[in-house]
C-alpha cells in the first residue's frame, strides 16, 4: 500500500490547522478587548 502522505507533511498540517485555530482565537479575544475599551471610555 502506497502512503499518501509523509510524516513531514501531516505534521506540517496539524500545525497549519493549531496555527489557523490560535488564530482565529486571538482575533476573537481583540474583538472583544476593544468592545471592553470602547464599553469603558463612554460615560454613563
Amino acid at each position: 500500500m502506497k502512503k499518501r502522505f509523509t510524516e513531514e507533511q501531516i505534521i506540517g498540517f496539524l500545525r497549519e490547522a493549531e496555527n489557523a485555530r490560535l488564530k482565529k482565537l486571538l482575533a476573537e479575544q481583540l474583538f472583544e478587548n476593544d468592545l471592553i475599551k470602547d464599553a469603558l471610555r463612554k460615560k454613563w
